[in-house]
């Protein structure tokens, strides 16, 4: 048996314990890690997700703190029901199918939109120090540091200079950490957002940090796998910012420095993105999310033109894809 298969096999015997009930089992949703989610759905109609997390690759402890974290904050997330973290095994309530990707349209996107920033504002205002890891700026550059290695290098097999990719990295790090701290989702898009009742429903929160105010707005309006117009995404994150003062939040009180922020924020984490679903392909043999990468070269490509001091950026994204 393939080792997948002997987990599964491990997994199934631990649910029917926790369940007590015959179930089926099939999958649920794939992930960019190592860890496989399942549906369980009994004979009499309920469901349940089994996660699997293999624990000399994934620890499942962070996922149910933030987990409680999240619903502490009102914000609808699973309910971890039962856990077995030797084996790496979480059964969760089940939100259900309907993703906000694949349910998003022109009728319905500012409602559900306007869901997400009402649950986003909720989240950050329970936010606390020394409760999750800091978004420092190791970790900043060490995710921007993948564009190089993984996508300029290995991807487009080209040379990656020093500059002016250090002198951007440190702008961007600077702006960052310059911004009030609030609990960060950190793939707060509508991928893993789930239509349902609360709405909506948060998943794929375990790498929770405690970070700049900027970056879960600018994950949901910028997203990895959707596009807006700019003039959408500059009216939601208008709203965002007008909820999040109101609520009392440390957003910045003229808009414009917002938007700055906001937008740098955004080339942080499309210049780190470029490189994980690049390394994601070439390490661990999932090639589906480089039909993706053209996107994120378009945000950064257009963030860096509008900025005299990224311009020196622009012009080498512009040298690595020539029209």
């Amino acid at each position: 048996m393939i080792h997948g298969d002997i987990r599964r096999a491990a997994l199934e015997h631990w649910l029917g314990a926790q369940l007590a009930a015959k179930f089926t089992l099939s999958p649920a949703s794939e992930d960019a890690s190592f860890r496989r989610y399942f549906r369980a759905v009994l004979e009499d109609g309920r469901s349940f997700i089994a996660m699997d997390a293999p624990p000399d690759k994934e620890d499942c402890r962070p996922f149910v703190k933030v987990a409680g974290l999240l619903r502490d904050a009102g914000v609808h997330a699973p309910i971890v029901e039962a856990q077995d973290l030797a084996q790496g095994f979480l059964l969760l309530t089940d939100l259900g199918h309907r993703t906000y990707l694949n349910e998003l349209n022109a009728q319905n996107a500012a409602g559900l939109f306007s869901d997400a920033t009402d649950a986003l504002v909720k989240w950050q205002l329970a936010s606390k120090p020394g409760v999750l890891p800091e978004y420092d700026e190791a970790l900043l550059r060490r995710e921007m540091n993948l564009f190089p290695e993984w996508y300029v290098q290995r991807h487009l097999g080209k040379a990656a200079p020093k500059e002016p990719l250090e002198s951007a990295f440190a702008l961007l790090v600077r702006s960052a950490l310059a911004q009030p701290a609030v609990y960060v989702h950190r793939d707060y898009m509508p991928r893993n957002l789930m239509v349902c009742e609360p709405n909506p429903g948060v998943l794929d929160f375990q790498d929770a940090v405690l970070g700049p105010i900027t970056y879960d707005a600018v994950s949901l309006v910028r997203d990895a796998f959707l596009s807006w117009d700019e003039e959408q995404v500059l009216d939601w994150t208008v709203r965002y910012w007008e909820k999040a003062k109101k609520a009392g939040l440390p957003v910045e009180a003229d808009f414009g420095e917002f938007w700055r922020a906001f937008e740098w924020m955004g080339l942080q984490r499309h210049l780190k993105v470029l490189g994980i679903f690049a390394r994601i392909n070439y390490r661990d043999g999932k090639p589906k999310y480089l039909a993706d990468t053209p996107r994120f070269v378009g945000y950064a490509l257009s963030v860096s033109k509008r900025y005299r001091e990224l311009g020196p950026l622009a012009r080498l994204l512009e040298e690595l894809h020539p029209a």
